[in-house]
This record gives structure tokens, sequence and C-alpha cells, in this order.
């Protein structure tokens, strides 16, 4: 006879732990006990020696969907002859460690109550269990008990309260568990906040209003949707001016697969994730056709291939949805660079100009959380927006993080907070350009900290002096590294993939500060967790207007032009990047580079892109980040080839470093523009020119591991050919997987940079 101790860390809470070792201990006659410990789970054990055994192989072998053991340790201790097997109260205690679950979809069992006539729950749109439903966006405190989440205000009724003492139940311990009687209701509100109608009446009304072309904000899971008629295409229009988003994507939810394969492609991976407990928004491409009458409004995505889609992932749509049966918009519920809205009457005020109706709910948001956005690149897939099904489960590293803060960038802001061996990151924040995103910002980075209770030693943050995260670690009087924009961009995926060597990092994106004080972005890292040396770089040229740059292409590429031809630039004024100016406008543009006023300088793939756009006359001013590079990739052709435009690495002795000399490259693109040669063709030898350009990088730094990461590196062909090329050369190419490659993965970066430097 035997006693054995575990102690379990891991994602272990909110995931049906512990009726799982309850029955699991039952079945093979064991005694003892098992509770949720601040770290993780405590399990005492006692029977007989084969049956401990048997326990522990199926406890790593069985344990629930969804759970995680990180670390087990297992003692021997005295035999008690207990005669039980008893599920004890949670402990308190201040090594906060446990892994916060994220919310999960609806799972099958719940489904088929929801839509089950006789069952108790039939349409009630916040039925859970321990498989699924809110987790991160109600907890307040750990451990994970419903007095510590946003539930805790409604009491259980006696079936619910069954039901949650049962530990043969499958909502034994389902903190958020209710049902109608009990639990959270809906209603109606007109955009005056009066309250129009309750419960599923308030539902079937928001589907009529809907249909009627109305745009109606849903409060869901992490917060508010802006939905309309994805059919109709005066609604999109509408909500498209509403909102002030004139072109950028707008993400479209299906009633089912069945429909959502009638619009897009879809292959085993991608339908892998929409039905995944984190039920991401996935990038397919789009059929351009109608299913049966029904044709999606062209405004959803204009010019763009793609369609973000995803499929219902809590009751509520599910319910909507299936009362709809037609695919409906669902985008963020806030207006363009808000954060979003958790609180109806936050949203009554903020949204009352965008919606016509409110469908809320009396259950709290305790943190926003948007939804995660997914591509995928050679079958596996790629995060875009990290953030519900996601946030905040951890990357695991080798060193010790404990007590450190990261506050990320300025664009997609997200913060990282170090535990142990354990960076936990936060949900999708945003681009910190306005008050109520850095309010969000303050308030998730406060969330983050206080949850795990941790109390801070170091921060980490970017060396540009003017971002707003920058200044917040600064402020903290905690002592503070400023780690390199790109370099964080590398050490990100480095923590990704548990690489601990000297890489070459090619951290290419739209704009990071450099040391010397001008813009990075076309970088060739040689680098490590602690430092980096700058190899090469794109070759530079200055962004007249500066910022103004990012919106105006054009721009660019007269920047480009100046830089190879200086005051014989006017003889390009047939090209679209300069007819598109009044000559006023340009010529004020031609002053500012000739004297040097307000044009720094850019090494920034991202505006390299956005120059080689505008010249083959793509969008000369754009509404979002990326549309004009968006335009270029959209443009590839349908059968690709190895055409490329020449580019060249030479020797820069001041700069001790190799440039990537792109020179003929423009010349080149100048020439077909010229002779009106298709976009298609330009895009194509232009992406494959840059990825000639990472091959002699390679070359020219003999490391055999290559980095890639930034922004750019969302563009599929872009990333997918230099994986491809790459290996052809025999580098072995890392590139993001959970964390994005955009400024949503840099918070990561910055922390392990930051612990190596301590």
């Amino acid at each position: 006879m035997k006693r054995i101790h575990f102690h379990i860390q891991g994602v272990v809470q909110g995931v049906g732990f512990r009726p799982f070792v309850y029955r699991l201990a039952a079945e093979l006659g064991l005694a003892g006990w098992v509770m949720n410990a601040p770290d993780g789970v405590t399990i005492e054990i006692e029977g007989q020696e084969g049956a401990c055994e048997k326990f522990l192989t199926r406890l790593k072998e069985e344990n629930p969907p969804y759970s995680r053991i990180d670390d087990l340790q297992a003692n021997v201790m005295a035999f008690e002859d207990s005669r039980t097997f008893v599920i004890k109260e949670s402990e308190g205690g201040n090594d906060k460690t446990t892994l916060v679950m994220p919310d999960i979809a609806t799972c099958p069992e719940c489904l088929a109550d929801i839509f089950d006539p006789d069952n108790r729950r039939y349409l009630y749109p916040f039925t859970n269990c321990t498989h699924c439903g809110p987790r991160y966006s109600i907890i307040e405190a750990i451990p994970y008990d419903r007095a510590n989440t946003s539930m805790k205000h409604f009491h259980m009724c006696p079936r619910c309260q069954s039901e949650y003492d049962d530990p043969l139940d499958r909502r034994f311990h389902a903190q958020p568990n209710a049902c109608p009687q009990c639990g959270p209701q809906l209603e109606l509100w007109d955009n005056s906040g009066e309250v129009t109608c309750q419960k599923h009446e308030a539902m079937r009304q928001a589907v009529a209003d809907i249909n009627q072309g109305k745009v109606v904000a849903v409060k869901g899971l992490g917060g508010f949707h802006l939905m309309v008629d994805a059919t109709n295409d005066e609604a999109v229009k509408r909500l498209r001016a509403r909102k002030h988003r004139e072109a950028k994507p707008l993400a479209i939810m299906f009633p089912s697969l069945a429909i959502l394969e009638a619009f897009c492609e879809t292959s085993a991976v991608s339908k892998g994730l929409l039905f995944s407990g984190e039920a991401p928004i996935v990038l397919l491409k789009n059929r351009r056709r109608s299913a049966a009458d029904t044709a999606l409004s062209e405004d959803i995505a204009p010019g763009n291939p793609y369609l973000g889609a995803m499929l219902p992932y809590t009751p509520l749509h599910h319910i909507l949805l299936r009362e709809l049966n037609k695919p409906v918009i669902a985008t963020s519920g806030n207006v363009t660079d808000e954060p979003i809205c958790i609180d109806q009457d936050e949203a009554l005020e903020r949204l009352k100009g965008i919606a016509d109706l409110f469908l809320v709910h009396n259950r709290g948001i305790v943190r926003q959380v948007d939804d995660s956005v997914v591509t995928i690149i050679h079958d596996q897939p790629m995060l875009l927006r990290r953030a519900r099904g996601y946030a905040p489960l951890p990357v695991q590293v080798k060193v010790d993080v404990s007590r450190t803060l990261a506050v990320g960038g300025h664009l997609k802001n997200t913060v990282a907070l170090g535990n142990k061996h354990n960076v936990f990151i936060s949900q999708h924040i945003g681009d910190l350009e306005n008050a109520l995103a850095f309010e969000a910002f303050e308030k998730t980075t406060k969330s983050l900290a206080s949850l795990y209770e941790i109390p801070l030693n170091k921060m980490a943050a970017d060396l540009h002096p003017d971002y707003f995260s920058t200044k917040y670690a600064a402020n903290s009087r905690k002592p503070l590294k400023r780690v390199q924009h790109h370099h964080a961009h590398v050490v990100s995926c480095m923590a990704e993939h548990d690489v601990d060597e000297k890489v070459l990092g090619v951290a290419w994106d739209g704009t990071g500060y450099g040391p010397d004080k001008t813009i990075w972005g076309g970088e060739f890292l040689i680098a490590d967790q602690k430092g980096y040396q700058r190899a090469g770089f794109l070759k530079t040229f200055r962004l007249p207007g500066g910022d103004m740059a990012v919106k105006e292409p054009r721009r660019s590429a007269i920047g480009l032009l100046y830089e190879l031809y200086g005051g014989e630039v006017e003889k390009f004024k047939d090209l679209p990047s300069f007819s598109s100016f009044a000559p006023k406008d340009l010529a004020v543009i031609l002053q500012m580079l000739a004297k040097n006023i307000n044009a720094p300088v850019t090494s920034s793939a991202g505006r390299l892109f956005d120059a080689v756009a505008s010249l083959a006359g793509l969008p000369q001013i754009i509404s979002f980040e990326g549309q004009a590079a968006m335009a270029l990739e959209f443009a590839l052709p349908k059968v690709k080839g190895d055409d490329a435009y020449p580019v060249s690495l030479k020797k820069d002795e001041k700069a001790k470093a190799f440039i990537i000399d792109w020179t003929r490259m423009i010349e080149e693109v100048i020439a077909d523009a010229r002779k009106k040669t298709t976009c298609g063709t330009i895009a194509l030898k232009f992406h494959n020119a840059l990825v000639e350009a990472i091959i002699l990088a390679a070359k020219e730094v003999g490391l055999k591991k290559v980095v890639l990461s930034g922004g750019c590196f969302q563009n599929r062909y872009l990333l997918e050919r230099a994986i491809t090329r790459l290996k052809e050369e025999g580098y072995v190419p890392f590139w993001h997987s959970q964390v994005p490659p955009n400024d949503g993965g840099i918070a990561l970066g910055q922390l392990v940079s930051a612990v190596y430097n301590a």
C-alpha cells in the first residue's frame, strides 16, 4: 500500500481537472483528495501500489481537453489508511502561478443542450460547462473560483447548485454555471438606452432588426460586436461610414461550415481552427461567387482575395446565427482607433452614432478580449492577432523571467508579464493612438500584474522615446531596459521556438527606432537574446513629411526616386506617384527633400513596399496601415514564377555593415511601369527580389539559423517563398506561429532580452 503526494502546474484550473482526478481515483479504488492551489493542483492518493502507478500513467495520458501539465512532482508519504476520495476547498496563498485559461468556444454537449427543446437550457445564451465558456474575460483573481469572477453576483438555483457540487457532472465546479432561472439575461435597448424587450424576445427582435439592415451592437464574450447583414450592401456601406472605416476588411461570422464553404476555400487545417476551442477568425480565400441566390457585399473586403471568417463561438452567437441563417459582419464594437467597448453604458455612449440597437446582458466583462486572427503558412497556423482563445496562456522560456513587465510597442500593442519560466502575453490591446487606447493599455497592464499579484522589479520597453508605452515604463520608477525594436522582433521568434544561439535575424516592418535615430525597418541582425550586431540593412531613402508617408505611399515613392536621381527626379512626372499630387504640393515635397526638412531617413521594408506599390499604379493614399503593401501582394498572378528584379549586396565601411542595394530593381520597376507591364508581373518580380535579398544576406553572414520576423512577414507569399528558398539553400528558417510577427509579438522579445541583460 502507498500514499503519494502530487503537485501539478500548468493549465489545470477551469478545465475540469479536479473532477477528472476524482473519477480516475474512484475507478481505481484509491482514497485521498484533490485541491486547487494558487500555483496549480495538489493531489494525495493512497491504495494498492499497482493502482497508484496506473493513476500516474492515466493522469498524464487522459487529462481533460484544454488542460496541460507543465510540471508534475510526486513524493511518497506516510500511509494514512484513508477510506474515501474527496475534493477539498481551494487553498489560498501568495505564490500564484496557476495558468489562467482563455475563454473557450461552446462545446458540442452544451450546443446540444441549447437546441434540445426538452432541455431546461433550451435557447439559453449563457450555457456552459467545465469544457467551455468564459474564463479570462470574467476572472478577477486566482484561484479560479466563482467568488473571484463576475458571476459572483448570480446565485445558483438548486438544480444548478446540484450540478456544481456533483463531481460526476460535467458542470462540477463550472464557475460560470447558470440557467434561465438563475443566470444572466438579455435585453434589447434602443440607442437612447430604453429597454424594448428582454430574454429570448430580445434575441428575436435583434434578428429582425439585422434582417431589416440595421446595425446591432451585440455584447458578447469579451466585448461588443457591431453586426449587420453581410449580404446587404447598403447596410455594410452604412456601417463603414458610421464607424469611419473606409476600406479595412471586416470579419464575417457564418452560421455553419456549409454556408462558410459556399463562400470560402477551406482545408483540414482551417476547419480544425474554426471548430477549435480557440475558434479564431481565420483568413480564407474568397471564392468570389454567390451561394444560392445570396452574394456577400463587395464592401466587406474591397480588393482583398481573403475573407476573415469565423463560426459562432458562444451560445448567444449560435442562437443568433441559427435564427438568421445567413452570414453577418461581426466587427469590433468601437470607433476606429478606439478600444473595444465592454460595458453596455459605455457602449451606449461611444457607439450610439454607429449602432441602431444594443443587444446586451448583465454578465460583467472584467477585461476586453478581441477575436483572435489566424492565417495559415505552409499548412501551419500563424497568429496575426493574439487574443480570445489564446491569451493569457504563456510562452515558456529557459531563463527565470520573474517580476518583469514588458510594455510592447505603439501599434498592435500587447504587454508581457514574467513569472518564473512563464511569459504571460496579454490579449491584443491595439494602437495607442489616443487617450482611450492608453487607458485600456494601463488597465490591461495593471490587471495582468494584479491577477498574479506579482511585485515588479524591472520593466522593458522600446527604444522610441515618444511611445506612450515607453513613457509609461519610464514613469514607473522601476529599473528600465530599453530594447531596440527589431532586436525584440527577432528575440520574440527565438523565444517561441526555444532557439538560444546566434542567428541571422531578418526583421522587416514599417517603422522601428534605431539607435542612430533613423527609422529602421529592413534589418539583418546577427542576434541572440542578449544583444545584436546590425550586419546589414536595405538601402536607405528619405520620407518627405515623416509620418505622412505612412498614409501616402506616393511620398515614399518620391523619396525613393530622390535618393537615386536627386534634382533630376522631376523627369518622372509621368508616373502616378507624381501625377497624383497637385503641382504646389509636389513642389513643397521636393523642397523638403532638397533641404532635408521633415524628411527622415529610413531603411524600412514596409515603406519600400509602399513605394513600389505607388510606382506600379496601386493606391497612392491609404486609409489603414499596410493597405498598399497588401494591394501589391494581392496583385500577384495566380501562376507564380521565379522572375525577379536584380538586387545586390554591397559593403558599407562607414556603417560596418552590408547594404542591400535596390537601385537596379527600382530602375526596372520604372521601366515596367512605363511599358504598362501588369501590376501582377511587377509584384511577382519585386517579391522574388526581396527573397533573393534574404538569400544574399544569409550567404554573407554564414549562420545556418535564420529568423523571419516583423510585420512584412504577414505577407503570405513573401514568407512562404522565403522559407522555401532558405531550405533549398541549406538554411534552417524560423517564423512565428503562436506569437504574431507584427508588433503584437515584440513584448515577448523585450522581456526576454531585458532579463538576459539584467
